[in-house]
């Protein structure tokens, strides 16, 4: 068994034009300032990273990182999502996701799209130039507008949607085994991998691709009502990042898993600061570590209450307090009485 690398902080909540969010070297000595020892860079912002850098240069990755360890920081992971989104992208959310391309893509779905699947490449070589094993990503989302469809999906529509998913990240996924980075998609309402089911769809169309992977979340299978302990057993093999992040479900006869278009404080489904809501991580730490993940426990802060600052101190805390350091040795050797085969096969009574 292996234990747990943290506690770690995914940075995209938390970046921002005031100090002492707005560079890298600020944001870096807050990060350790509040209990954390790594932290997962959202690879869009240009006030933490410069990701054409540090796709080109090894220099500029070494420095990158001297940074960070002088403030007693590791980078853990880069983060993809919002270029991974525009991976694939249904039209009716063209308008929607504009906002997270540069301006002179706006408008051109063509040009947005080509941008951002060199976005993830690049991302894949700065992880490379930087010893990163694994990168962060969304899917991205052809089939999404028809999750929960009414008329009824003609038939073939979303194997369509699959096919065209995976012909575009397949590429993308060959590159990554060039680079050594398995690229975790975070399993995500709004993502066509939104569940098991569709990530088995697309793991299909994908040839089963070794760079293909999980990001394990356990808050959006609470607000999907799946069950996220047995998600770690079955796809254990699978998961290869982790974010730590809380939520709760709580049904009335007014509102379910879709929340009736209200805001975040008056849905059923809402995301907590740690240990607010209604995940046990006290059995998901137990069985992340018998399946032997040896990643990050990275916290994702998000909650609809309580302050940023407030969540990240909080959350340092609850990770360290979680994590199990695994044992070398059997609880009950003191009762090892020594054996061989001669032995062994005499208490089984084989001559």
């Amino acid at each position: 068994m292996k234990t747990i690398k943290g506690p770690a902080l995914f940075l995209a909540q938390f970046a921002g034009d005031d100090a002492p969010f707005n560079s890298w070297d600020s944001i870096t000595k807050w990060a350790a300032d509040c209990g954390y020892i790594g932290v997962q860079v959202p690879s869009w912002d240009g006030r933490l990273i410069d990701l054409s850098r540090a796709a080109e240069s090894r220099d500029y990755c070494d420095e990158f990182k001297g940074v960070a360890a002088e403030n007693g920081i590791q980078v853990t992971e880069l983060s993809t999502h919002l270029q991974g989104q525009l991976v694939a992208t249904h039209p009716a959310y063209d308008e929607a996701f504009d906002g997270f391309t540069i301006p002179e893509m706006r408008g051109n779905p063509k040009a947005r799209q080509e941008w951002a699947v060199d976005q993830v490449r690049k991302a894949l070589t700065a992880s490379r130039h930087m010893g990163l094993t694994a990168m962060a990503s969304f899917s991205g989302a052809l089939a999404w507008p028809f999750v929960y469809p009414w008329p009824q999906r003609p038939a073939g529509l979303v194997e369509a949607a699959f096919d065209e998913l995976a012909r575009r990240w397949h590429p993308i996924l060959d590159h990554a085994e060039d680079c050594g980075v398995d690229i975790c998609y975070e399993i995500h309402p709004g993502e066509d991998l939104h569940d098991g089911d569709s990530f088995e769809m697309f793991l299909d169309r994908v040839g089963n691709h070794a760079r293909a992977n999980m990001l394990y979340d356990p808050s959006h299978y609470i607000l999907q009502c799946l069950d996220y302990l047995d998600n770690i057993d079955i796809y254990r093999d699978r998961i290869r990042m982790f974010h730590v992040k809380d939520a709760e479900f709580n049904p009335t006869g007014r509102k379910g898993v879709y929340g009736g278009f209200q805001p975040w404080v008056n849905r059923a489904g809402r995301f907590r600061s740690l240990g607010d809501g209604q995940v046990d991580f006290g059995a998901v730490f137990s069985k992340m570590a018998a399946n032997d993940f040896d990643g990050w426990a990275v916290v994702e802060w998000e909650c609809y209450l309580k302050h940023p600052e407030d969540g990240a101190r909080e959350g340092a805390a609850f990770v360290r307090d979680h994590i199990i350091r695994v044992t070398d040795k059997a609880f009950d050797d003191f009762a090892d009485g020594g054996t061989d085969d001669a032995a062994n096969r005499r208490m089984l009574g084989i001559s």
